[in-house]
């Protein structure tokens, strides 16, 4: 029973563990959607604001305009009209029109579903001489409009009338109505009167309530939380929508409204499980590997005791039972030899089971020169068929370098079962390159990266191991394919200074790196999570491998995509002896 106890007492305490890590990670996560659903609510806002004050200044810029003056005349007014109509169609307004102090429409860009505007908000404001803004619906269309008078001046400084610019909201959304947040923006009477989801078009709320209420009326999904300073909606509106959404609000007075954005948490719960459950699975590995330790402990107490008392019962018995004492001594020894031996397979188990982490490295190392030696062969029977001997004899020199790279690979392994490595030593750095650039042709092929590499006329030799360099450019060359593959134009340039510290450079012109600080941290990656792309592991093995050869490595972002460096040690006679 006591053992049960500390089980159970284990398992709670696990528990209570991964739920505080699941709160932790869940609010920091919350924090981060936080930060960038504020900035894109702020960039949405301020979308909608240039846009509208687009309009608004329109307004002001035509209320004078010199022929909108007199229009007493059928053929001054057409000449208006042709004016206003040419403005709308480049601004994309949706109407323009020009009107007296009764509010009668003299000139207009289309024509105008109410011929006189004198109870419109925007125009009595306009008559009072400042900007006059106002939105609503069509009653003919229901299209949202948006309206801004501006009042025109005669030259001794009275309001002689006022110009109008209609904007449609429905052709102002379309600049944003993709973005992936849900942002919707409320009127002062608390209508959602622009959005760019639909669906929440003509929701409303109340004074002080908390949601939105379907224009139908009635009860929809509503529930909200409070998760430290954020605030959280459990809402089913939509498959559009978020199930369970963070709320942020951004007050717009300019145009009297306030915007709203919905994001989705989803993202931060399964960052929070995984978090949490990462730690609980740590936890329970310490757990079994503690509970095995110490139930081998008792056991082997157990048996020690158990043999110690035998001993003692056949050494005082020696003189009756001697024969029993040598058959228990007997045994005690072959205990020991199995312990032994069991220690001695459980070494081999450990080194089996690194070779066997090892394996897909391997592979990877042992099926690029396979590849290579199955095209250069088929090349080679091809030239034979022609009665090309020259071109075939190469492709049969290229197989035999190929070997030997493969036979150096093997050779590697082996130094690493022995706890050896590849000796360091003279590497020409332009052949590691150009095999590296042979290693990765087919894939950049495939991929239409075009590779820029100028080899020097003559060698440049460093302090290094030829396989694990060649391992170091073809990772940076794979690197910068992947961080092209969403764009056309791909590229990719390598160049050898050999100034005072030999450095090469490999170079893109994709995205550039996103975080500098973290590049050559073990599983940082930028590739989608359980993709076979890789686990972030390249670049960190790459950086090892150079730091083993006294070199460095340092990836920045260039003026266009990103750039990385590679520093080694020259190769000198004199060091070496």
């Amino acid at each position: 029973m006591y053992r049960v106890w500390v089980i159970l007492s284990f398992l709670f305490a696990v528990g209570l563990l991964s739920a505080g890590v699941w709160s932790y990670g869940y609010r920091q996560a919350l924090s981060q959607l936080s930060e960038k659903a504020e900035a894109d609510l702020e960039l949405a806002a301020d979308r909608l604001s240039t846009q509208m004050q687009g309009y608004q200044e329109l307004a002001v810029l035509m209320a004078n305009h010199p022929v909108l003056e007199v229009l007493e005349t059928p053929a001054q007014r057409r000449a208006a009209q042709a004016v206003l109509l040419d403005v709308a169609d480049k601004t994309a307004a949706a109407n323009m029109m020009y009107l007296d102090r009764s509010g009668r429409v003299l000139a207009a860009a289309q024509p105008a579903a109410q011929r006189n505007m004198a109870g419109h908000p925007a125009f009595e404001r306009a008559m009072q001489g400042a900007m006059g803004s106002a939105h609503g619906v069509q009653p003919v269309s229901g299209d949202r409009i948006y309206s801004y008078a501006a009042p025109a001046f005669s030259p001794s400084g009275q309001v002689v009338g006022a110009l109008m610019v209609v904007a449609d909201v429905q052709d102002v959304e379309q600049t944003w109505r993709g973005s992936t947040e849900a942002v919707f923006f409320v009127d002062g009477d608390g209508v959602v009167f622009i959005s760019n989801r639909s669906d929440l078009l003509f929701w409303h709320r109340a004074d002080e309530q908390r949601g939105l209420t379907s224009p139908e009326g009635g009860t929809v999904d509503f529930a909200t939380t409070q998760v430290g300073e954020h605030e959280l909606w459990k809402l089913n509106w939509g498959r559009y929508l978020p199930r369970h959404a963070l709320h942020l609000t951004l007050d717009l007075p300019v145009i009297d409204m306030t915007a709203e954005v919905l994001v989705d948490v989803a993202p931060a719960r399964r960052l929070a499980g995984l978090q949490a459950a990462t730690v609980a699975a740590i936890c329970m590995a310490f757990g079994a590997l503690l509970f095995l330790a110490t139930e081998r402990r008792r056991t082997l107490a157990e048996a020690n005791t158990v043999l110690e008392s035998r001993v003692a019962q056949r050494t005082r018995d020696l003189t009756v039972a001697n024969t029993s004492l040598r058959r228990e001594v007997h045994e005690r020894q072959e205990a020991e030899a199995a312990l032994k031996h069991a220690q001695e397979e459980l070494i081999q188990a450990g080194k089996l089971s690194a070779l066997g982490q090892m394996s897909a490295g391997i592979s990877h190392e042992l099926n690029q020169p396979l590849m290579a030696i199955q095209q250069f062969a088929d090349n080679g029977a091809a030239f034979l068929t022609r009665g090309r001997e020259e071109k075939a004899a190469e492709n049969l020199t290229r197989i035999s370098d190929m070997a030997a790279r493969m036979a150096r690979i093997i050779k590697n392994l082996r130094a690493f079962a022995r706890n050896e490595s590849e000796p360091m030593g003279k590497v020409d750095l332009v052949q590691v390159i150009d095999t590296a650039v042979e290693l990765t042709e087919a894939r950049l092929r495939a991929d239409e990266v075009a590779m820029e590499w100028q080899p020097p006329d003559k060698p440049i030799y460093a302090w290094g191991g030829e396989v694990r360099l060649v391992q170091v450019f073809v990772n940076l060359i794979n690197n910068a394919a992947d961080a092209m593959s969403q764009q056309e134009d791909r590229l990719v340039r390598i160049e050898i200074n050999n100034g005072k510290m030999l450095a090469v450079t490999v170079r893109d012109i994709g995205p550039g790196i996103e975080n500098t600080e973290k590049l050559f941290e073990p599983f940082y990656t930028t590739k989608a999570v359980g993709t076979s792309d890789g686990m972030g592991l390249g670049l960190s093995i790459s950086y090892g491998l150079v730091q083993s050869f006294g070199g460095n490595i340092r990836g920045a972002n260039a003026q266009t995509g990103a750039m990385f460096t590679v520093e080694l040690e020259y190769y000198r006679e004199d060091e070496v002896a």
